[in-house]
């Protein structure tokens, strides 16, 4: 199962308009809505912490295996036009195919919920070294102005729906099926005999990741079409529903 590595924002000097707060607080909120949709959809993750910066970020990502590295930010307009900008924007790595590819899934899905959609655009840079360092594909995302009083609204009444989009990308770059968040709940492998097979995809051809005997303690984090997303031991992966008793 893929893992990402997870870099909201560390930058507590840029304040929002709105008095909510600096744009690492309010990214680590959409960091923290974003997680149980990683969960049900079985994509593992590393999470970046408030005293690191981004070359610690990007260290840490770097020093291990990551699939992808999502750098989580918001945006203020240049000296002398606070206030006037508004958008989306990301960005990515150019000669990065797989890199612009999650940056066009990623603005797409924003374009669904955004009251601008014109205005949610793709940008290869060089200069931004949270997509020019990691060792993964890697895509920062400038999610509005926090200087633009409009967007700060926008952003502080949707961290749900912008972490559902940016789960709904995710997905689909890594080519799995979507699944809405559950509760998280305990569960317990039931087999007559042999063992239930963990697998990559919600199919019977599936790579097997593990095989779980009768009676292993599972984590069940979401349900699709007769399938469960199941943490068991060191793996993610999906198993039959019918085989674990919740």
């Amino acid at each position: 199962m893929p893992i990402i590595y997870l870099s909201p924002s560390t930058q507590d000097w840029n304040m929002y308009v709105t008095g909510s707060g600096s744009e690492e607080y309010n990214m680590n909120l959409l960091a923290d809505a974003l997680v149980p949709y990683l969960l049900s959809n079985g994509i593992q993750y590393k999470r970046n912490r408030p005293e690191m910066t981004a070359a610690s970020s990007i260290r840490e990502a770097n020093a291990g295996y990551y699939d992808f590295y999502l750098a989580l930010h918001s945006n203020a307009a240049p000296e002398g036009h606070y206030g006037e900008e508004r958008g989306i924007i990301a960005f990515y790595y150019p000669g990065s195919s797989q890199g612009q590819r999650a940056a066009e899934l990623i603005a797409e899905e924003l374009r669904k919920i955004y009251p601008l959609p014109g205005k949610v655009t793709t940008r290869p840079t060089t200069t931004l070294g949270e997509v020019r360092q990691p060792n993964a594909p890697a895509v920062l995302v400038e999610i509005g102005y926090h200087d633009n009083y409009s967007d700060a609204v926008w952003l502080e009444g949707h961290w749900d729906a912008i972490a559902q989009q940016l789960a709904r990308a995710l997905t689909r770059f890594f080519g799995l099926p979507f699944i809405y968040p559950m509760d998280p709940v305990g569960g317990t492998v039931r087999v007559n005999y042999g063992t239930l097979n963990l697998r990559s995809y919600p199919s019977s051809t599936g790579t097997v990741l593990a095989n779980m005997p009768d009676g292993a303690a599972v984590t069940v984090y979401g349900e699709w079409q007769g399938w469960y997303v199941v943490h068991y031991g060191n793996y993610v992966g999906y198993a039959a529903a019918a085989y674990i008793d919740t």
